[in-house]
């Protein structure tokens, strides 16, 4: 099979997973009430509503864990940090550390390749075009450590970065492993802080880092509006 083709077979195959995705949302009752419950507990920005919602699937809830990690990556505005601080409560820091970690590698690897196969469009609609311009910027002052430096700095977006590299000429490889090495020391840092936190340690950490996410949503709102202006100038 030629390069062209199978191009067009890994199209067919996403698509084809987003539609069938689609329609067990909307049509499989149990699975709606189930995503609703995830994206309510995300929303609440309090991780111990994620931690007990992971939890209620006892021998699975690593399982669960994993795949949201994934689901997150996939939906870029969901926040990780409130799923690796679960995980770190839940399992204990360094068993939690490594759950996050090799989950947070799958997602990445998932939107790498997204990007990778369904093009830019794609990686807009489920990013935002103001917030991948603003990761090709940080690649072209970069060069070849751009991955790996923008998973070390803690409020450069995770998930755009992996559909962005996915857009470039970088290997897979190589996007794997720079990530792998940046992502594990905040991850570690996330781990070991969410292990013990209780009460007012918890909220004030939490609600730290809520300000943190809201602060970076205004700068990409104000990007996305500049953008808008500077088209109708045009």
């Amino acid at each position: 099979m030629d390069r062209k083709k199978k191009s067009w077979a890994g199209k067919a195959v996403i698509v084809a997973a987003a539609a069938a995705a689609l329609a067990i949302y909307y049509f499989v009752p149990s699975v709606n009430r189930t995503m609703n419950t995830v994206l309510a507990a995300f929303a609440s920005g309090d991780f111990t509503v994620v931690r007990e919602f992971v939890e209620s699937y006892g021998a699975y809830a690593a399982v669960v864990s994993f795949l949201l990690m994934i689901l997150q990556s996939i939906a870029a505005p969901l926040p990780a940090f409130l799923l690796t601080f679960a995980n770190a409560n839940l399992f204990g820091w360094w068993k939690g550390a490594i759950l996050s970690w090799s989950s947070a590698m799958a997602g990445a690897a998932v939107c790498f390749f997204i990007a990778r196969i369904l093009g830019r469009d794609a990686a807009e609609k489920l990013t935002s075009r103001a917030g991948l311009k603003q990761i090709d910027d940080f690649f072209e002052r970069h060069g070849r450590m751009s991955v790996l430096i923008a998973r070390l700095l803690p409020f450069v977006s995770f998930d755009i970065v992996s559909y962005a590299a996915g857009l470039t000429s970088m290997s897979f490889g190589s996007f794997f492993i720079a990530t792998g090495i940046g992502q594990l020391p905040a991850t570690v840092i996330y781990s070991y802080v969410g292990s013990m936190l209780t009460g007012g340690a918890k909220l004030f950490v939490t609600g730290l880092l809520l300000l943190f996410a809201i602060s970076a949503l205004i700068v990409l709102f104000r990007q996305l509006y500049n953008e808008k202006r500077k088209k109708e100038e045009k």
